[in-house]
């Protein structure tokens, strides 16, 4: 699978879970730790953590990948899900807010996503 593939992948995965404000950054030519960022937000750390659980599942049943590491699962403010290729990262709203990775990030190029949030 490629990393696009994969990447997009995740976001269907977050979407299943009613994840928010889903942005996808193609960082391979800025960054040699992966090749995209996901960021995805939720109400609650429940909301975050499900998320976060759902993406790791569903890569695991359906496609048989695995996380490299998983960060931040038991609090449920920020937890990252490292797929080498792909990073995913889902908050609550607040603390994206004030790490800001998006701003960090500004010069890498977004990737549109056709998605339906729930609002």
């Amino acid at each position: 699978m490629q990393a696009i593939e994969t990447a997009l992948l995740a976001v269907e995965f977050a979407l299943d879970k009613k994840a928010m404000n889903l942005k996808l950054f193609d960082v391979r030519g800025l960054s040699s730790l992966t090749d995209y960022l996901l960021l995805a937000s939720g109400r609650s750390d429940r909301q975050v953590q499900a998320i976060a659980e759902n993406i790791r599942t569903d890569f695991k049943h359906q496609h048989d990948v695995v996380p490299l590491a998983i960060e931040g699962m038991d609090q449920g403010r920020w937890v990252l899900l490292d797929y080498g290729e792909i990073m995913v990262h889902v908050f609550q709203q607040s603390v994206r807010e004030f790490y800001d990775l998006e701003g960090l990030w500004s010069e890498a190029p977004e990737v549109e996503l056709v998605q339906t949030e729930a609002q």
